[in-house]
């Protein structure tokens, strides 16, 4: 991932006072005159052995020349190939070696399994939300900085095509109002997962803040929520749709609608309305128009990216680890006026 993608808000530089347990992975392959034998991958075990682990992590983990699977832990699945344990114990017990840690389980287990594994040493990716509440991602960053080693809060919708080509269009333009719509069918995107439902899962902002994730990287400033509108089925924990009023600072209108409930054709669409015409992402920021006429961007794939990116965060020991979307998810839940819709059955 090109260092223009760190985010903005809080990008981390530790540099710890002596090398951790897997430094042997860590060879920084640019080095002039650096033996092929000695360029060793970086041993990386997946705890969370769900769809977006093997849609996604793994995949991407077998393309990498940076990166070799060595074991998974996932209490009820396993890996053919790969050695696989019940949990991340008996994983970090019978695989001493493993540099890092790529965490896809449900976000309300999260913490206490990053914090085990920082606490041996190893690097962590978080897959989107990083956690179930801010502050103990925030704990998360602390311990990581403690131990001098990486940690990375992925955003995968910000590595789509069109992200940073709409970044760099919208940096010298006025932007008059936004307007973001996302929806998707829940029976489609998560069949039978009944966490989405439960407190921590966050049911719609589940997919919409990658959204958010969106909005915070290619809006200059920080965005602010002033309203919230929250539908929650009458058997649920999480809402199930939402309207939001953001703002930036310079009071722009930045309105959000999610919705789970989506039947037919799929959205996950933005439109920028600026002083110099209308931008337009589609396709969850795989497509980019300008007034209309579409604009070439790079073919490129969002977890390939975040995997290179982590790489160079291992190898430089530092954390990328940027709160803006979730916040924004958290100010609405704990801001948003509430309404209760019809229950929901899976």
């Amino acid at each position: 991932m090109p260092q223009s993608l760190s985010p903005r808000t809080a990008n981390y530089h530790i540099i710890p006072p002596r090398a951790p347990r897997g430094a042997l992975t860590l060879i920084d392959r640019h080095q002039p005159g650096l033996p092929e034998q000695r360029m060793k991958r970086i041993k990386t075990a997946i705890v969370g052995l769900g769809k977006i682990a093997r849609d996604q992590h793994i995949p991407s983990i077998a393309a990498s020349d940076a990166f070799e699977l060595v074991a998974v832990a996932s209490p009820h699945s396993t890996l053919e190939g790969v050695p696989c344990f019940k949990n991340i114990e008996a994983l970090l017990q019978a695989v001493p070696d493993v540099s890092a840690i790529a965490l896809c389980t449900t976000p309300q287990v999260r913490y206490e399994l990053a914090r085990r594994a920082l606490e041996q040493g190893c690097h962590v990716l978080l897959e989107k939300p990083p956690g179930a509440t801010i502050s103990e991602v925030q704990a998360l960053v602390d311990l990581a900085e403690q131990k001098g080693v990486a940690l990375f809060a992925s955003w995968h919708s910000r590595c789509a095509p069109a992200v940073e080509p709409a970044r760099a269009w919208l940096a010298t333009r006025k932007i008059s109002s936004v307007s973001v719509v996302w929806k998707e069918d829940v029976r489609v995107w998560h069949p039978g997962q009944h966490w989405i439902w439960k407190g921590g899962g966050l049911g719609v902002f589940d997919p919409g803040i990658n959204a958010l994730s969106i909005l915070t990287r290619i809006i200059p400033g920080r965005l602010l929520l002033l309203e919230a509108e929250l539908s929650y089925p009458s058997n649920c924990e999480t809402p199930i749709a939402a309207r939001l009023l953001l703002a930036d600072s310079r009071r722009t209108p930045i309105r959000v609608e999610l919705d789970f409930r989506q039947a037919g054709p799929q959205s996950w669409d933005i439109d920028i309305d600026t002083n110099d015409g209308r931008l337009s992402l589609a396709m969850g920021g795989s497509v980019m128009r300008i007034n209309g006429q579409a604009v070439a961007t790079q073919d490129s794939h969002e977890y390939p990216l975040l995997y290179a990116h982590f790489a160079t965060l291992v190898r430089e020991r530092r954390i990328d680890v940027d709160l803006a979307p979730f916040q924004l998810v958290a100010d609405a839940l704990m801001c948003g006026r509430h309404v209760t819709v019809e229950p929901f059955e899976d």
